[in-house]
């Protein structure tokens, strides 16, 4: 380890990572004597590119990995030597990784292979089935045992690593940093409301409804779960006193399914991936969010938005414990049940709107770098 300045290198490849690892990467900037660098892999690119931009983040290294169609196999091959290469060229003192994606998982195998310690943020995230979330269960699991430092959001994600053996030492229980990032974001939205200027449109198309905010891409949903989902929405979007607005993910295999099935409806925005400042306007401007993300869980909550997660499992079962998420899955008389229920009833709305936000205070990400620069 190099004693005059030691270097970390964080890695990150897709929105969700860049959204949850800027905080961190700041702080770790204010600490003196410590050099940090940053390298993308551009597994999603234009998504990525969204929060890089707000976040007045320039990644030190692009390997600009992204292809159309790309095999998990093609793309874990090429993270593996494309990363190999960078911490050659780098020789990091240590590794950062975040949660659950494939850039995370060969960050980490890769800096295992040089023997360069590894911290894992968003770390224990568990939902006890290997096919959902699909691959993400088992990316994160295989961190697992390669890091020696463990950023668990919650203490049921601390848990989790004990009972897999994980060096309790090693276990930090931190917060989840997205929190981290939503109220930055919010300040500065705040200060500069026309960062999110562009739901203008929809807020004024909108207004006097009561607005849905749907998000929805998981791979294990493809197939009949989409279509089903689709179904919902159509219905749903029948109410008169309900919007939808809807940031369709690109990929083929959701973008296809709601052209086919939903079409244009009055009640239903359908509108390309949104940035982080004007995701974070939309999630204000929402009474419900309905969706199979993992991070959705974690910042509706923050704001009091219940959240309805259209999956069998979830790895942030804190949130459903808590009141805050409900399980739901893919059926659509489900679905269209259980928005109607929040819409309908303000009681059972009240609950979940009120209930205690499980997965952080905003200061994750200072807990993280210091405990980092304590280690090097």
């Amino acid at each position: 380890m190099s004693a005059a300045s030691p270097k970390v290198l964080v890695i990150f490849g897709t929105r969700p990572e860049a959204i949850k690892l800027f905080p961190v990467v700041a702080a770790l900037k204010q600490l003196p004597g410590l050099t940090v660098r940053t390298c993308v892999t551009a597994q999603h690119r234009g998504l990525l590119d969204q929060v890089l931009s707000v976040a007045g983040l320039s990644p030190d290294i692009d390997l600009d990995l992204m292809e159309p169609g790309q095999s998990l196999d093609r793309l874990t091959a090429r993270l593996l030597t494309g990363l190999g290469e960078v911490m050659d060229a780098e020789c990091p003192d240590r590794v950062i990784v975040q949660g659950d994606t494939a850039t995370a998982m060969v960050g980490a195998l890769a800096a295992y292979y040089r023997k360069t310690p590894v911290s894992h943020v968003e770390a224990g995230l568990r939902s006890g089935d290997i096919w959902q979330p699909w691959p993400e269960e088992v990316n994160r699991r295989i961190v697992a045992p390669i890091a020696d430092q463990h950023f668990a959001p919650t203490d049921t994600a601390a848990d989790a690593l004990r009972r897999e053996n994980i060096d309790p030492a090693t276990i930090h229980v931190t917060g989840n940093t997205v929190i981290d990032a939503l109220h930055a974001t919010r300040a500065r939205l705040a200060e500069d409301p026309s960062l999110a200027a562009g739901l203008d449109g929809i807020a004024a198309r909108f207004a006097g409804k009561r607005m849905i905010l749907v998000t929805t891409h998981r791979r294990e949903n493809f197939g009949d779960g989409m279509a089903n989902i689709a179904r919902a929405l159509g219905r749903i979007a029948d109410r008169p006193d309900t919007a939808i607005l809807f940031p369709v993910h690109p990929n083929p295999n959701v973008v296809s399914v709601m052209d086919e099935m939903l079409g244009d409806r009055p009640n239903i925005a359908r509108i390309d991936p949104l940035d982080y400042p004007h995701f974070v306007r939309a999630l204000g401007l929402c009474e419900i969010a309905l969706t199979d993300s993992g991070g959705v869980q974690e910042e509706a909550p923050a704001l009091g938005k219940p959240v309805l997660v259209m999956r069998e499992t979830t790895e942030r079962p804190e949130g459903v414990a808590a009141g805050t998420a409900r399980l739901i899955g893919t059926d659509a008389d489900r679905i269209v049940a259980e928005v109607s229920t929040l819409l309908d009833d303000p009681s059972a709305y009240a609950a979940m709107a009120r209930a205690h936000n499980p997965f952080g205070d905003g200061h994750s990400s200072a807990r993280i770098a210091a405990i980092v620069r304590a280690s090097l």
